[in-house]
């Protein structure tokens, strides 16, 4: 330690994978982080549910307890790693009544009640900080938060679940089947026992919703969020995308929309498997690694990149948000606040314009291609390419690119093709972002 400086005390909440890794880096390097922040963190305490509980890392057992209201109430910032919604919200609103700052990966926290724990920090002067909660390691909250402030964005699409991305890969790479990737995600701790907050899409529209607030100054609720998942994705869909062009990615999109009759602005966020261009930068992005690509009107195009999740690197975003908020501290003054004052209305998944990619199977007679256009026409609905193969048995498969097209005119389209008596199955429907 270069000079001497002010006390801070550190409470933590949780040991698991990265609370355990954030206590043992900032006991290891204690006097760096001083230095950075210019002041001493002193990790006082530990709360977790089991002080006789393996962790990922060895930790003094005198710094474990089950009483985090002891902890909180004499703290100057509170990290809280715990997960889920309760008690984390109480003992957060506890912490920020009591004046603290506090530091959260929490992204079922803050997509269901951000507002609230940052209404009850405004009131007391103190600050939330989440750098880790929408991207794990990717520092993307400060960028939309404060570097493009100025800015306008326009929209974001995120590759923000690491086990979504890791099977989505191994199948467009090596041709698996979902079961079986996600066998070995589980397997390689990639995937959960009950994997549903994944492959369902509920983890990354938690994050889509954090996102989209901080990038268009609006809140977000959690139920304004389209989701859908990858559960129905197979391995004949990886194939027909790839000889496309396309690679499929569960994307989050956070969008700013234009009506074209009045000029008004709403904001559209949705979470969904689509097809990227192999030439999109998203599109490699392997592994279980995450990415969020930004497009700003000043700006332009930036691309943020790296680990999503990993005890180590979610440790570094958590570590950098206590070094801030320790700054604010010997600083003074009051919390910067949350910047959420746009109110722009949320436009349903029906507003959405973008291309799309239809797969059918219809019968193999004359006539039946016409019949198919024919209805996208009416529809409103217009064809950029097909490709037609036959399989026998009197079935043709169908791959119908679109032109851009509202996702309500497209929805309302599909469902008249399913009711066709040349249709035989409706295979697929797929949007194309990245236009």
């Amino acid at each position: 330690m270069t000079a001497d400086h002010r006390r801070l005390r550190v409470a933590l909440l949780g040991a698991g994978a990265v609370g355990s890794q954030v206590a043992a880096l900032l006991l290891q390097h204690g006097d760096e982080l001083a230095d950075r922040a210019g002041a001493t963190l002193d990790l006082v305490g530990i709360a977790v549910r089991d002080v006789d509980a393996p962790r990922d890392a060895d930790l003094p057992r005198d710094l474990l307890t089950t009483d985090a209201d002891e902890l909180i109430v004499s703290a100057d910032i509170v990290i809280e790693l715990m997960g889920g919604i309760e008690p984390a919200k109480t003992q957060l609103l506890q912490a920020i009544n009591a004046g603290a700052d506090v530091v959260t990966a929490n992204k079922a926290l803050l997509a269901t009640h951000g507002p609230e724990l940052f209404e009850a920090a405004d009131r007391v002067g103190a600050e939330v900080y989440y750098e880790a909660a929408a991207a794990g390691a990717i520092p993307i909250i400060r960028p939309l938060r404060d570097s493009l402030a100025g800015d306008r964005v326009r929209r974001i699409m995120g590759i923000v679940n690491g086990t979504t991305n890791y099977i989505l890969d191994r199948m467009d790479l090596e041709g698996a089947e979902f079961a079986d990737v996600l066998a070995e995600a589980q397997a390689l701790g990639y995937a959960e026992a009950d994997p549903t907050a994944d492959v369902e899409g509920f983890d990354a529209a938690q994050k889509a919703a954090i996102l989209a607030s901080l990038a268009f100054h609006t809140a977000v609720p959690l139920d304004a969020v389209h989701r859908e998942g990858i559960t129905s994705i197979d391995k004949g869909m990886i194939e027909t995308a790839r000889r496309a062009g396309f690679v499929i990615k569960l994307l989050a999109v956070c969008e700013r929309l234009t009506d074209p009759e009045n000029g008004v602005e709403s904001i559209s966020v949705r979470v969904y498997p689509a097809l990227v261009s192999r030439e999109h930068p998203l599109a490699s992005v392997h592994g279980a690694n995450n990415a969020v690509f930004v497009e700003a009107e000043a700006a332009g195009d930036l691309m943020f990149y790296g680990a999503g999740a990993g005890g180590v690197q979610t440790a570094s975003a958590v570590l950098g948000d206590v070094v801030s908020a320790a700054r604010r501290h010997i600083a003074g003054g009051v919390g910067v606040g949350e910047s959420t004052h746009a109110n722009l209305p949320l436009a349903p998944v029906g507003h959405v314009v973008t291309r799309y990619q239809i797969t059918l199977e219809v019968d193999d007679r004359p006539g039946v291609l016409a019949i198919v256009a024919g209805l996208l026409s009416d529809g409103g609905v217009s064809i950029a390419t097909v490709e037609q193969t036959v399989h026998g048995g009197g079935v043709a498969h169908l791959v119908i690119g679109t032109h851009r097209a509202q996702e309500q005119n497209l929805s309302d389209t599909v469902d008249r093709l399913a009711a066709s008596d040349v249709v035989e199955r409706v295979v697929s429907v797929l949007r194309v972002e990245g236009d």
